[in-house]
């Protein structure tokens, strides 16, 4: 992968024909946990929608009431957003900053997909031989990591 960068007023990477098949398929898997039917007892699915409060169930219900439907309905946006300017076999990928933050969101929640099926804590050597998720994972967060260095060379800007 070529790191995203700011180009412009855009936002800018290459992926590999491998790196967009496997974007796409962790999109697919993610889109299955933001369903409305999606196991509410899965713990992919409480990582991406948290409680609102650790100790008060009432209040953690109220929590989900009120911002549930929000929270899941930005995500799927955020997810039709990346599917929209992955490029299928590969390429250039420009993107407004509006859809850099998308990117950005999207590889955050597959990050956190991913680390929670994994068991990746803070005490998780990364150190230790890498099995093909976890290279996926550390991939991921170099992309996330070029993604916030080009939005901040870019200021951040909201349109």
């Amino acid at each position: 992968m070529k790191p995203f960068r700011r180009r412009g007023d855009q936002v800018v990477a290459g992926l590999t024909d491998a790196e967009s098949a496997v974007v796409g398929l962790l999109l697919d898997q993610l889109e299955q946990l933001l369903a409305e039917d999606a196991p509410a007892d899965d713990p992919v699915v409480g990582r991406l929608f948290p409680a609102g409060h650790a100790t008060d169930a009432e209040l953690a219900r109220d929590y989900r009431e009120l911002t549930g439907a929000a929270l899941r309905q930005g995500k799927v946006e955020d997810l039709a957003t990346v599917r929209a300017t992955l490029p299928a076999d590969g390429g250039d990928v420009s993107l407004a900053d509006d859809q850099a933050r998308a990117w950005l969101r999207t590889t955050n929640d597959l990050r956190l997909a991913l680390g929670t099926r994994l068991g990746i804590t803070a005490d998780t050597d990364h150190d230790a031989p890498a099995s093909q998720e976890m290279t996926v994972y550390s991939w991921l967060t170099a992309v996330q990591g070029s993604l916030v260095d080009a939005l901040v060379a870019g200021g951040g800007r909201r349109r």
